[in-house]
This record gives structure tokens, C-alpha cells and sequence, in this order.
């Protein structure tokens, strides 16, 4: 979704609150795409702070379904973020010192409300899912869900540095 910024810019302590819902259906992420629910809220308040300057003042919350990383089994994650961005407009840019943030959510005069909407949730996203927190995964053998129950695999991985001294013993060899 594309809000027009112009009339925010142009007027002095003009103030615009915006609600909205996130439009897309799955979330990208490093070559991964979540499900996203449906109800995810935006909400926004533009302010003009100055001449050619806007704040950009919001909250959202989502509800994703990602795996979890550990049995791989769906799990539905709330993400929630409060964020405030200040927006320069464009004719103010070329006055501007480059140490402000790279905003590729604005273009021109337009707000890009699904780009913002994006890099706030990946910024908010959870670094480890679990479905619950005494998961015990899958087994590297068979790949069966270890929550539901054992496999009877073999999973015994022997030590590497210690290969040697096991083929001392089996094979009778000297050193």
C-alpha cells in the first residue's frame, strides 16, 4: 500500500493517523516464506516535524507461522514492534548529512506501508522458534519427530579425535 506523504510534508504541524492491514499473504525471509494471519494491524501517525520533515510513528501486530527450529513442526509466532522513523522530503535531501538511515520504504513523496511494514517485522522477529521449550527434535537418523516419541534409532556418534586410539584396539596394531 502507497500513502501519498505530500500534504504532510507541505503543511506545518499537520498530523495524519493511518489504519491499515498488512496486504501480503507470506512474510520473505533469507529465502523463506511464512505464512502471515490474517489480522495483522498497522497503525500510523504522521506528523510534520519542520519544514520538509515528517516522523513516522506506528505500531503493528503480526502473527507468523514459522517452523520450529528444532522438529520443524509449524508454530504460530506474535510479533509486535513500535517504531519511529524521521522522513526528509525530497527537495530537503540534497541539504541532509548521508549518516541518515537508508529508508527503502520511502520513494519520493510516497510511503511504502508493506516495505515498513517488512523490515519492522524482520527486525522483530524471534532469532530461535521452538514449539515449546523442552523440544527434543528429530532424529538425525530416521528424521521421525522425537516429541511424539522414540525411534529405536542408533544415534551413538563416537568421538573423532578418539578414532585413532579405537583403531589401536581393533585392529591390534602398534604404535
Amino acid at each position: 500500500m502507497l500513502i501519498n506523504l505530500t500534504d504532510v510534508f507541505t503543511s506545518e504541524g499537520k498530523v495524519k493517523k493511518i489504519s491499515t492491514a498488512f496486504e501480503k499473504e507470506f512474510f520473505s525471509c533469507m529465502g523463506n516464506e511464512y505464512p502471515v494471519e490474517d489480522g495483522t494491524e498497522v497503525m500510523l501517525t504522521l506528523t510534520n516535524i519542520g519544514a520538509g520533515e515528517v516522523l513516522i510513528e506506528g505500531n503493528l501486530k503480526a502473527v507468523l507461522e514459522i517452523p520450529c527450529d528444532r522438529c520443524l513442526q509449524s508454530v504460530r509466532v506474535p510479533v509486535t514492534a513500535e517504531f519511529t522513523h524521521r522522513v526528509i522530503s525530497p527537495d530537503q535531501e540534497k541539504d541532509t548529512s548521508s549518516e541518515e538511515e537508508e529508508q527503502n520504504f520511502i520513494s519520493g513523496y510516497e510511503l511504502d506501508v508493506d516495505a515498513l511494514v517488512n523490515n519492522e517485522i524482520l527486525m522483530n522477529m524471534p532469532v530461535k522458534v521452538l514449539c515449546r521449550e523442552d523440544c527434543r527434535g528429530i532424529c538425525p537418523v530416521c528424521g521421525r519427530n522425537l516429541n511424539e516419541g522414540e525411534c529405536g534409532c542408533d544415534r551413538f556418534v563416537p568421538d573423532p579425535r578418539m578414532a585413532a586410539i579405537k583403531d589401536i584396539f581393533n585392529g591390534n596394531k602398534e604404535v
